[in-house]
């Protein structure tokens, strides 16, 4: 089975933008981003864009995200003080999860410095049990396939 080597994306690829900026407390010892951020920035860029929407309470809501696979290609260092502008889109919706996909540019750079996906499937808060994605977040989901 041969894999394609991951290849940086421009902008065009992703469908809502969020500007994050770095802290200080993200370098690590090499001068760059540590690796972990990067995961930190891709629920940020994901929950901030539904909550945004008015699909996802964090506090109250019956239906949570819980993520089951991650994973993360870098092709460019990002380090502090930078903006990065986390471009987020939705490759595959199921009846209750979905794949977010994530890229990562330095602030006005054409191409991805990092990409990646993490999979949330929504459960019932209480049972901890798959549910159907409600219509109000699918139809967010939706815009950003």
């Amino acid at each position: 089975m041969s894999h394609a080597k991951p290849q940086a994306e421009p902008r065009s690829a992703y469908k809502a933008f969020r500007p994050i900026t770095t802290r200080w407390m993200d370098n690590d010892a090499y001068g760059h981003v540590n690796n972990v951020v990067y995961y930190s920035w891709f629920d940020t860029a994901v929950n901030a864009h539904l909550i945004e929407q008015g699909v996802l309470d964090i506090h109250h809501g019956e239906t949570i995200g819980l993520v089951i696979e991650t994973q993360c290609n870098y092709f460019a260092p990002l380090a502090f003080p930078q903006t990065v502008e986390a471009g987020i889109r939705v490759a595959k919706l199921g009846s209750s999860s979905v794949r977010y996909e994530v890229g990562l540019f330095a602030q006005g750079e054409a191409l991805t410095a990092a990409k990646g996906h993490f999979i949330h499937v929504y459960v019932d808060r209480a049972t901890r049990r798959p549910v159907s994605l409600p219509p109000t977040l699918k139809t967010v989901l939706e815009q950003l396939q």
